[in-house]
């Protein structure tokens, strides 16, 4: 079959958490996440909606390695798109939550910041032109 007549979207992004419970509290509390749901007695997994963008957060088994450490191979990062990275950044500091890389101006339209979030997830905030 020719790809080109395919359509794809994107569905979710799956994360695995020592505690997926307390992970799901970091996004909704730093990010606004919305909790839509948990699965399994103890919790195995909880669902988010992030901005539009659906996340699962699975329980990680007992012997499961560490995320490596950026920049690596393999998804590196999460990017989030900001109207106005001054004021997430302010709002951040405010609540204590420290940046893994400062604010840097990639180009005369590009403003990014970093992150790190539970079990060693990099998030980008990043302006584009000033407009989200």
């Amino acid at each position: 079959m020719d790809a080109t007549r395919l359509s794809y979207s994107i569905d979710h992004v799956h994360l695995r958490s020592r505690d997926p419970v307390a992970a799901a509290g970091f996004y909704v509390a730093v990010f606004g996440a919305r909790e839509e749901g948990r699965v399994g007695d103890p919790v195995s997994r909880v669902v988010l909606d992030l901005g539009g963008l659906r996340v699962f957060i699975e329980q990680a088994p007992a012997d499961i390695a560490s995320a490596a450490v950026p920049p690596h191979r393999g998804i590196e990062h999460i990017g989030l798109r900001v109207a106005d990275i001054d004021a997430a950044l302010a709002d951040l500091e405010a609540r204590g939550v420290p940046l893994a890389i400062p604010l840097t101006q990639v180009n005369p339209a590009l403003r990014t910041a970093f992150l790190d979030g539970p079990d060693g997830v990099r998030i980008e905030l990043l302006e584009r032109g000033g407009k989200a």
